[in-house]
């Protein structure tokens, strides 16, 4: 079963992506998450309906009270995460998780941020299969990620900023300390402990979702990508994580009418989305989570905005998800990939 995330999420990325500064920000090294935390977490239990009381944020805060969260995507980069988030982690710790993946495969805006980071449940035990263009779907050993260790507090907005909990649940994951090396095992041989992430099954539009038919087709952004390569380097992620990464191929416009729909699309679209995004930020609870009927204009507008783009935009002013090349194998750009045909 894949896990996809809410509209709300989508706008939260997609303007989130291109608010990020081109100047790099220094943050203090965080802590190695004491190996007490970590036995710890073998008692965790999921937080039902995603309902964090009033009350349990006070025990907590009394307590000193933490959460284990397994990170992923751009959540990966400190600049996300820690300065456009708002989160203050305790301590962090690398991590390899078996019974996930890491996708490509949630909608996000079409010409510009075509699709963000995702997971998907693994069944360790069965060959995987997938396509091998651009590369999105070559990795085949788990997910690789980073687990925060954040106050209830943090993790209740972590739930708000992730789509307000709409169409999610609080799961607990099985997490394996990745140790200093290159290469990332096959078979985690280090203690396992537990993590909170947020979890939902993939919805189409029949189930009130705008999930993509072919969810391997979209790339991600160029700059989307970065923010997830900046995570990893800036976490000593394995090399070999790490060139999977920067091997995946990014969204690139290649045409004149590409150029002229992204145009377009923003000009007729963006307005609508801030508009949104503004009115769940005014409009949020003490934990950020938006109206229900807030959150069910959202769901219908991103329905909207990609029905029209497969009806209209895509026709008339080519892709939006995915690099077109020429006949000849050749980015309309002459970009390097894939070579010429040799002769």
């Amino acid at each position: 079963m894949r896990c996809t995330a809410s509209p709300e999420r989508a706008v939260e990325d997609a303007v989130l992506v291109h608010s990020i500064s081109r100047k790099r920000h220094a943050f203090p090294p965080l802590p190695h998450t004491s190996q007490e935390r970590l036995a710890a977490s073998l008692n965790d239990r999921p937080f039902e309906n995603l309902v964090i009381s009033e009350s349990e944020l006070s025990a907590a805060k009394e307590k000193n009270k933490t959460v284990l969260y397994l990170a992923y995507g751009s959540n990966l980069c400190a600049e996300t995460f820690r300065e456009k988030r708002g989160i203050r982690p305790l301590s962090q710790v690398n991590v390899l998780v078996p019974e996930l993946r890491l996708t490509f495969d949630l909608p996000g805006f079409p010409y510009a941020e075509p699709c963000f980071a995702n997971t998907a449940h693994r069944d360790p035990t069965q060959p995987e299969t997938g396509t091998s263009d651009y590369h999105k779907d070559r990795w085949h050993k788990g997910m690789v990620g980073c687990v925060y260790e954040v106050s209830m507090a943090d993790y209740a907005h972590i739930i708000a900023t992730e789509g307000g909990g709409a169409s999610y649940k609080d799961i607990v994951v099985t997490c394996y300390v990745l140790p200093e090396a290159d290469t990332v095992p096959d078979s985690p041989s280090t203690q396992a402990f537990k993590a909170h992430t947020l979890y939902a099954p993939a919805r189409g539009p029949a189930e009130g979702g705008h999930a993509r038919p072919d969810r391997s087709y979209a790339q991600p952004s160029a700059r989307y990508l970065k923010l997830i390569t900046d995570g990893a380097d800036e976490l000593a992620l394995p090399r070999e994580y790490k060139e999977y990464l920067h091997g995946i191929r990014p969204y690139t416009i290649t045409t004149k009418m590409q150029e002229v729909g992204k145009i377009l699309f923003t000009a007729t679209w963006m307005p609508i989305v801030l508009l949104i995004m503004s009115l769940q930020k005014s409009l949020q609870d003490k934990r950020g989570r938006s109206p229900k009927w807030l959150s069910a204009i959202t769901a219908v507008m991103f329905t909207i905005i990609w029905t029209t783009y497969d009806v209209f935009w895509k026709p008339v002013f080519g892709d939006g998800e995915r690099t077109i090349y020429g006949d000849d194998g050749e980015s309309m750009t002459n970009t390097t990939w894939p070579p010429a045909p040799q002769t």
